[in-house]
């Protein structure tokens, strides 16, 4: 589910996958692999991924519909 969320984020914003990867640290074929789901995108990755886009991990995973972030601490 995650692959879906990510990628459909990213379209939404007019972003390309080089642009994610970058603000990943990774290579833009890593990323790729993410949305394809032949990786697992790590858990700080999916922290970086939910901050960016306003939403929480548990949106990103598939967890909830709801894409509003929990209150921070």
């Amino acid at each position: 589910m995650y692959q879906l969320r990510i990628r459909d984020l990213r379209e939404d914003r007019d972003l390309n996958q080089t642009q994610v990867a970058e603000l990943l640290n990774v290579h833009q074929t890593t990323y790729s692999d993410y949305e394809l789901g032949r990786l697992n995108v790590p858990v700080s990755a999916l922290h970086t991924l939910a901050d960016y886009y306003g939403v929480s991990v548990d949106y990103l995973l598939g967890r909830t519909d709801v894409k509003k972030p929990y209150p921070k601490k």
